[in-house]
């Protein structure tokens, strides 16, 4: 068997969101999404050690173009270098865990922010749809 190319195929998590544009309440894609590792970038201009404690992340905050913040992650680093080409550093995170310690603030979570199978939730939804 061969090993597909780069991003070829979609991963299970992008097979999830897929499902779960046609369908928000799919338990089983929001199961698959919420055991999947995201990358949440890391700035070129983090310092150097900051947030290599494994039991916090900072995140990365965006303001979109309505003023609502939201935080971006990526289903593989090709989604990455579509939306944020200038960013060449993140970390590999269980979705699930990254939900259970979501802020309590009014703070959006972006999964693949400029694919076509995007999906943005709201700090309520990540912590009741995600953490698992």
């Amino acid at each position: 068997m061969e090993t597909p190319a780069h991003d070829a195929l979609p991963t299970p998590a992008q097979q999830a969101l897929d499902a779960l544009a046609a369908d928000a309440e799919d338990q089983r894609a929001l199961d698959t999404l919420a055991h999947s590792d995201v990358l949440v970038p890391v700035p070129d201009d983090a310092i150097d050690g900051e947030g290599a404690d494994a039991t916090t992340v900072a995140l990365p905050v965006l303001e979109q173009p309505g003023g609502d913040p939201v935080v971006p992650v990526f289903t593989t680093e090709g989604e990455m270098a579509e939306l944020l080409p200038f960013v060449s550093r993140y970390r590999l995170i269980p979705l699930g865990a990254l939900a259970s310690q979501w802020p309590d603030e009014d703070l959006s979570l972006a999964i693949d922010g400029s694919s076509s199978h995007a999906l943005t939730l709201t700090s309520q939804g990540v912590r009741t749809l995600l953490a698992r």
